[in-house]
């Protein structure tokens, strides 16, 4: 079996964009066959509308893998709220081999959104704030051919550019005082570990029912593995301190790849591994192989704007089940 992950970065189809969607397939479709993923979680698709619907679909996804091998495979998205599934933009999709039993969006549904009182936020008026995530996070529950069970979580987590503070933006770009600027950046980071907490929790409950369950925690996280969302997931024992609970955490298979190939951006000459599968104990007991396909990655901040690539490269891993 093969799981893998891959940012697409904003695969859509814009009305009058159908060339740009070509160059996109072009370079999309065959990267994605490269993978031979089972399972493949993606981030950063958008959805569209589509006529006579009220509701949005995943119209260019549908597209770019009718021309792979994942054509005949099962999707399941999510991204926007339960009246609309799906949203304009960045929603997160599930593209498996296999029917899933149970998949469900989960957003403040184990961390309710956090209450907060800015401190430079003019007017005075407008302190109170409530902190929302971004995003849900997709989890979708399948039964292998083995018989086994496997838990399967997308995640994408909030960018770590700082959040609007009132009275401080003074365009979507530039910010009026570095004390909001910092703010922003403060609750930014509030954002995206409470994600990465309702992600934690989540396979808290999974191990509850299951201490050897088998669950992949999968996506981009838009942090390196020593950074606070990932250390909030993989939880380890030199955490706790407390062995008993080794059981419960999450390997970053990434690890297991060459210190040279483990990243899975570049921006500005710098490599980083934002781009994550975190495995429980029994499925990475499993895990016979890892990889990410980099080597042709381009230096995002040089891209062009209609750069038919992706900037993420994907990472796969290979279980013996």
């Amino acid at each position: 079996m093969r799981i893998a992950t891959f940012n697409l970065e904003s695969l859509d189809l814009s009305p009058g964009g159908e060339s740009a969607f070509q160059r996109r397939a072009a370079v999309l479709a065959p990267q994605l066959d490269r993978l031979h993923a089972d399972i493949l979680c993606l981030q950063e698709v958008n959805g569209q509308h589509v006529p006579g619907q009220a509701l949005r679909r995943l119209v260019a996804l549908e597209r770019l893998l009718a021309e792979t091998a994942y054509r005949n495979f099962h999707v399941f998205g999510a991204g926007g709220s339960p009246e609309k599934p799906i949203a304009d933009v960045h929603n997160l999709v599930v593209v498996s081999r296999w029917p899933a039993r149970h998949s469900e969006a989960l957003r403040h549904r184990l961390v309710p959104p956090l209450p907060y009182r800015s401190v430079t936020a003019t007017p005075e008026a407008t302190r109170e704030l409530t902190l929302t995530w971004d995003r849900p996070l997709l989890h979708a529950l399948f039964d292998l051919p083995s018989g086994r069970a496997l838990h399967v979580v997308n995640l994408h987590l909030r960018s770590p550019l700082a959040a609007p503070i009132p009275g401080h933006k003074l365009d979507a770009d530039r910010w009026g005082s570095l004390g909001g600027w910092a703010e922003g950046y403060f609750t930014a980071t509030m954002k995206r570990s409470g994600q990465a907490l309702e992600a934690r929790l989540l396979a808290e409950q999974v191990f509850d029912a299951d201490p050897n369950a088998l669950l992949a925690v999968c996506g981009d996280l838009n942090a390196g593995e020593e950074e606070t969302p990932s250390r909030i997931l993989q939880a380890g024992v030199e955490d706790s301190g407390n062995a008993v609970l080794a059981g419960r955490a999450l390997e970053a298979l990434e690890l297991r790849l060459p210190e040279e190939r483990r990243f899975t951006l570049r921006h500005g000459g710098r490599r980083r591994m934002l781009d994550h599968i975190l495995c429980s104990p029994a499925l990475a007991a499993r895990c016979t192989a890892v990889a990410v396909d980099n080597t042709d990655l381009a230096d995002e901040t040089a891209m062009v704007a209609d750069d038919p690539r992706s900037n993420h490269a994907p990472l796969v891993a290979d279980f013996g089940i």
